[in-house]
């Protein structure tokens, strides 16, 4: 199947005792068996349910998951992005060394620098992965896990997916990438030969700001083994309603992202060329300094998409950013993306604020940086919005 059908029917099938076309949302917390240990494949919903069994093979199948002989192939589903994280980090023992993008989402940063550095004695080094090779000088005998985020948060940079996987293969590492930003419509990093894909499905995957989640996805049947044992050891599952929101947003990720694209593509041709920005970043335009990469490794039907985020650097100061951003109406001051409505943010304040002022300054999260999240609004009324408030 294509992707534009995965969406739809990827792991899923009529629910056989009703004929139920949209999986039931199944709430109970444990399961008759018929003599000890003999059970229909459910025990206990914190290990099996079958709500979120359908949300982790749709997943699974539009990542390209597909492991023989696991219940869900391939597919975990937490209780945020920031849960699946965290247990995909429980891959690795204590002192063990990660290299991950220099330029992450606040909380990723959080997690590992100020939680599992002094938890879990993890050594994280954070480099620029938009040159491959400051990777490799950054391997120790003790690496053991490459993180990326691609296109980053909120900078925008690019990873050369097909490269890093090289990479980890030559090294023995395990690669994962948190597709988020592109979400597997427009970049599939299994398929670029990356071990583990990670989504926070809050964003992309739901599409309607009104479900929190994470995903993990595989193709190797060693690692699925063990998220497996890690997903139901640690706990953090994704419950049954968020599950079946989330399943049910996917349903129209395709046709979302066709239009999350084509108006973040008309948007940011505009705001470069407004006198009241000084720069901005969007991977769908010639001026970014990756677009060739972004091209060939972000596809929408088969063309170069650029995703639905912008960010930009409005002239002026910190009181200029607050200004503009107190006066947009259909963008929403919030954090989060990736919903049908249109966000906007100010990364410095609210996103990444656990990140130092110092990195964040190295890394150009400035004061006049704000992040657009473009929804699937009319683009016209997009525009008005922001140039008013420009303005």
């Amino acid at each position: 199947m294509n992707l534009e059908t995965k969406v739809i029917h990827g792991g899923q099938r009529p629910e056989s005792s009703t004929g139920a076309v949209m999986p039931p949302v199944s709430f109970s917390s444990t399961y008759v068996q018929e003599s000890p240990g003999v059970h229909k494949g459910f025990e206990y919903s914190r290990s099996h349910n079958p709500t979120r069994y359908a949300l982790e093979r749709c997943v699974a199948s539009l990542e390209g998951g597909q492991v023989a002989g696991d219940a869900t192939g391939g597919g975990f589903a937490f209780a945020s992005g920031l849960a699946s994280m965290a247990t995909c980090l429980e891959l690795i023992d204590s002192g063990e060394h990660v290299i991950a993008m220099d330029d992450l989402y606040g909380g990723s940063y959080r997690l590992m620098t100020r939680v599992r550095e002094r938890s879990q004695g993890l050594k994280v080094s954070y480099v620029d992965m938009t040159d491959p090779k400051r990777i490799e000088a950054a391997i120790t005998d003790r690496t053991k896990l490459i993180w990326v985020e691609t296109p980053t948060n909120p900078t925008l940079k690019l990873v050369d997916l097909a490269a890093v996987a090289a990479i980890g293969r030559r090294h023995n590492l395990i690669t994962v990438c948190d597709n988020t930003f592109a979400s597997p419509i427009l970049q599939r990093p299994l398929e670029l030969g990356f071990d583990i894909a990670m989504h926070s499905a809050t964003k992309y995957l739901g599409g309607h700001s009104d479900a929190v989640g994470g995903i993990l996805v595989t193709n190797r049947p060693d690692l699925a083994e063990r998220l497996r044992f890690m997903q139901n050891a640690i706990g953090s599952i994704l419950g049954p309603m968020d599950s079946y929101l989330v399943l049910r947003g996917i349903k129209t990720l395709a046709i979302r992202m066709e239009r999350h694209c084509r108006n973040a593509a008309e948007i940011a041709t505009r705001l470069e060329a407004h006198p009241r920005v000084e720069r901005i970043v969007y991977p769908g335009l010639e001026s970014h300094p990756q677009h060739a990469l972004a091209q060939k490794q972000m596809r929408l039907g088969g063309e170069p998409a650029g995703g639905g985020m912008i960010t930009i650097w409005l002239k002026g100061g910190l009181n200029d950013s607050r200004r503009f951003l107190q006066r947009v109406h259909l963008f929403s001051l919030a954090e989060s993306l990736g919903g049908v409505e249109s966000l906007i943010e100010h990364p410095a304040i609210m996103t990444h604020a656990s990140v130092p002022p110092d990195k964040r300054k190295a890394l150009g999260i400035d004061d006049n940086l704000c992040r657009l999240s473009v929804g699937i609004e009319n683009v016209e009324d997009l525009w008005r919005d922001l140039e008013s408030a420009l303005r």
